[in-house]
């Protein structure tokens, strides 16, 4: 009985000990990946809506999950010029540098035209911007003058982010919206950096 119970008692550590063994090994396997990913990008469009540089970074030590952007954007021409301030929470879904991104966000935009009385428009059918005093056939992006609002961004694309430090890459939809008008195939592209952080 003395045996058997021994047996019982050795077999039930032996147990304990792979599975803690198991434990420690895919922790320190995984320490690596479990950094909080931060990038550092440049966007063409999207929600800097020309040209922006942003900041991203994991709310928790991981590599996707919930996180959020800021970046600034500036654009200037023939006196016009047009400032952005993007800001983004977003969610990666993936694994491996990989992921799926969603995000839902707002842009402050600070606008200084010349002449103070045009429009900028969009025309869906032959996904052209125009400027002007009046547009029948466009969707009103931004009210022309010198001004400054908000936009309503959304993200939906993909994300390559390497698990450790090194290139990135983001192409996604991004529709624009405030409170009267809605572009849904408003896109950007982006390029950055990535880089750990404990």
């Amino acid at each position: 009985m003395i045996k058997n119970l021994t047996n019982k008692v050795t077999a039930l550590l032996l147990a304990v000990s792979i599975v803690l063994t198991l434990k420690v090994s895919a922790q320190t396997a995984d320490s690596i990946s479990t950094h909080r990913a931060q990038n550092v990008f440049a966007e063409l469009l999207g929600a800097g809506i020309t040209f922006s540089v942003n900041y991203d970074t994991r709310f928790g030590n991981r590599r996707d999950g919930l996180g959020g952007r800021l970046g600034a954007g500036f654009f200037a021409e023939d006196g016009d010029k047009l400032f952005t301030l993007p800001m983004q929470l977003n969610y990666l879904l993936g694994k491996k540098g990989k992921y799926f991104e969603i995000g839902l966000g707002a842009t402050y935009y600070n606008a200084k035209n010349r002449p103070e009385n045009y429009n900028v428009f969009y025309n869906g059918s032959n996904g052209q911007y125009t400027y002007s005093e009046d547009n029948d056939d466009g969707i009103l992006v931004v009210n022309g003058g010198n001004g400054s609002g908000l936009l309503g961004t959304m993200t939906f694309g993909y994300r390559y982010q390497p698990l450790n430090s090194g290139f990135s890459f983001r192409g996604y939809i991004n529709p624009v919206f405030d409170s009267k008008n809605f572009i849904p195939y408003f896109f950007g592209l982006s390029f950055g950096y990535t880089f750990s952080a404990k």
